[in-house]
């Protein structure tokens, strides 16, 4: 599967099997995520792998009830561990390489014929108290991971003409 594709298949995925991610493919996706590139190759990152089905329960309360968090056999919590330093451009780097690299771990679950959810709606302190994560550490992203019970459509997409300008910024 090339790139392009592995963007066209992937779907979030809220209906999970009950079957073990293989240590193998985790592994793989968690490979993924450390070659990812970050701002000046800091790499302040650390993930957090939640198997236990106890603390992904716990999750699904700070996750408002998304209750497919604890149906699928793995969470990935993608933590900033620095989370201050602001790029030249203006954006904080925390959110740009964990973006990166989460993106990166997705395509490749999905590669690896397995699905996933980024999930948006959460309490970051509740994430933080659930797994013990020192108040200095960000929690900008965490995602769902497993084979899928489900096969949803593609969503509608704008056409490109909507959303590329050509030399310059051009209101539509």
């Amino acid at each position: 599967m090339d790139v392009f594709e592995a963007v066209s298949k992937r779907r979030s995925i809220r209906k999970y099997k009950d079957a073990e991610v293989e240590d193998e493919k985790l592994q793989d996706i968690l490979e993924v995520a450390r070659i990812s590139p970050s701002a000046s190759n800091r790499q302040e990152w650390k993930f957090i792998v939640v198997k236990d089905q106890e603390t992904r329960e716990k999750l699904v309360e700070a996750a408002h009830g998304q209750k497919f968090v604890a149906e699928a056999p793995v969470t990935i919590v993608a933590c900033s561990t620095e989370s201050e330093r602001v790029m030249p451009c203006g954006q904080h780097a925390y959110t740009v390489d964990l973006s990166i690299a989460v993106s990166f771990m997705i395509l490749e679950a999905t590669e690896l014929g397995l699905g996933t959810c980024w999930l948006g709606a959460y309490d970051e302190e509740k994430v933080r108290n659930i797994l013990e994560i020192p108040e200095r550490i960000r929690v900008p992203a965490m995602f769902t991971l497993g084979y899928a019970d489900e096969n949803p459509h593609a969503r509608p997409r704008k056409h490109l003409d909507e959303i590329v300008s050509s030399e310059k910024y051009v209101t539509p």
